[in-house]
């Protein structure tokens, strides 16, 4: 499973380089945060931080496909075949790769001899999961949730219903 994960993140970042629309790089960069978040969460046993990677990831996207489609609202969106047709190809050959020969990809067949999850083992890194919300942290955890809280409030206010919104229309 973590091979084809990998495989497809690589064809994923050699077709990101093809794209010439926005939307289509957005696209493909969303799909490969997805594919980052799931190697994040098998690699550590826990998909609390892949999750808040993914969740990041998504806001910066949202205000990126905004942006995108207040500039480029009309352009024409086109796939070409060859390409198309040459990536299903690489990523078969690949794929075929991995299951025939027993030393490509090691790093990711191997993974669970790596030291990053020997460390997951010690009770030590699941207790630093529960301190984001005790005591010594909580103070500054309830202070960023008000702000964010305030910020809403105020971009609200500011973007009033009655006024219609920031960018004019011609």
């Amino acid at each position: 499973m973590n091979q084809i994960i990998f495989i497809t993140s690589i064809m994923i970042a050699m077709n990101f380089i093809l794209m010439t629309h926005p939307l289509s790089m957005g696209l493909m960069l969303l799909i490969q945060t997805i594919l980052v978040s799931l190697l994040c969460g098998m690699m550590y046993y826990t998909y609390w931080f892949s999750y808040i990677l993914f969740l990041v990831m998504i806001g910066g996207m949202l205000i990126l496909f905004i942006y995108m489609t207040s500039l480029a609202s009309n352009e024409l969106f086109n796939l070409s075949i060859n390409n198309f047709i040459i990536t299903m190809f690489i990523f078969m050959l690949m794929l075929m790769m991995s299951y025939f020969y027993d030393n490509f990809l090691f790093l990711i067949k191997n993974f669970e001899m790596t030291s990053i999850n020997s460390l997951m083992i010690n009770d030590e890194n699941a207790y630093n999961l529960i301190k984001l919300y005790n005591n010594p942290t909580m103070n500054i955890t309830m202070m960023v949730i008000n702000y964010l809280l305030l910020t809403l409030i105020i971009v609200v206010k500011i973007t009033d219903i009655s006024y219609g919104p920031l960018r004019q229309k011609n």
